[in-house]
């Protein structure tokens, strides 16, 4: 079994994503690491190059500036790195999204499990979504719960927006894969970057989705998504978390709820009473 992991890259330094801490999270799992770099105005590539490990192979991409319509570039450029994995199992990971060292081998032994039943066409991982501090973390149907990361490599397959996978069922139509969870969890920081980090990435990013930049505030959430994070982190986020401690995180207790949040408040009162979940689903369990 030959296993590929892919992403892509641009700013990743001056935007604050962990992305050499996720490089090194997951090259104990796969054979290569595809890893599309885009023209930056920081040492994305050289950092990236610094890590030295033969395993990595680096695809120096253009963007389309043009392409300013719902995030397809980001599909492009995921794309670009995907369809260079020659892998059994393409796994894509975010330049903000970690592994647990823990879950390494829980992660080989399903692809080894499932790569000679076609049925399965795709892995499914559970989400930590972090929020605020290191030690909170977002719990809501706003935000998805799980999302397949590892697609098998012989499908006709693409990602339209960077954002999910679509299988070719025909010349005209994509579904969703057929996928079965793993049973690990993938870490995502995006959204303990300080804020000024997350702004100048509204400012680079929101416009490629045709969006006027929003100014982005922490404090303005619905403190009811809010959990305590019990776990532990993976040890490569060591030096790139704050050593001091912090509790939960604490919203503006005068933030008014948006329509979205209590759409979200009344579906999850919903899951509670009925054991539902209405998180999005990019994906079809078999």
């Amino acid at each position: 079994m030959k296993v590929s992991c892919f992403t892509f890259l641009r700013n990743a330094e001056i935007l604050g994503y962990p992305f050499i801490e996720s490089i090194l999270s997951a090259l104990p799992l796969c054979d290569e690491f595809i890893i599309n770099i885009g023209p930056s105005e920081d040492n994305t590539l050289e950092l990236v190059r610094g890590i030295g490990d033969p395993k990595i192979r680096i695809v120096e991409s253009c963007w389309n500036e043009k392409m300013q319509v719902k995030g397809y570039v980001y599909g492009q450029q995921k794309n670009i790195a995907h369809f260079n994995c020659t892998g059994d199992w393409a796994f894509y990971l975010e330049g903000d999204e970690v592994l647990h060292e823990d879950d390494i081998p829980l992660i080989r032994a399903a692809m080894e499990k499932h790569l000679p039943d076609e049925k399965v066409e795709a892995l499914v991982f559970d989400y930590f979504h972090f929020y605020g501090n290191h030690q909170t973390v977002a719990w809501s149907p706003g935000w998805y719960r799980r999302a397949p990361r590892i697609i098998r490599n012989s499908l006709r397959s693409y990602s339209p927006d960077g954002l999910f996978f679509l299988v070719l069922a025909s010349n005209k139509r994509g579904r969703y894969p057929r996928a079965v969870p793993v049973g690990a969890t993938i870490y995502h920081y995006g959204w303990v970057r300080s804020e000024e980090e997350m702004n100048r990435k509204s400012e680079k990013v929101e416009r490629y989705w045709s969006k006027v930049p929003k100014r982005i505030d922490y404090s303005q959430i619905d403190q009811a998504v809010l959990r305590s994070f019990e776990g532990t982190h993976p040890a490569v986020m060591s030096r790139w978390l704050p050593r001091e401690t912090c509790s939960l995180f604490q919203a503006d207790p005068g933030h008014i709820l948006t329509n979205r949040e209590k759409k979200h408040r009344f579906l999850a009162k919903l899951e509670r009473l009925f054991g539902l979940e209405f998180s999005k689903k990019h994906y079809k369990l078999v």
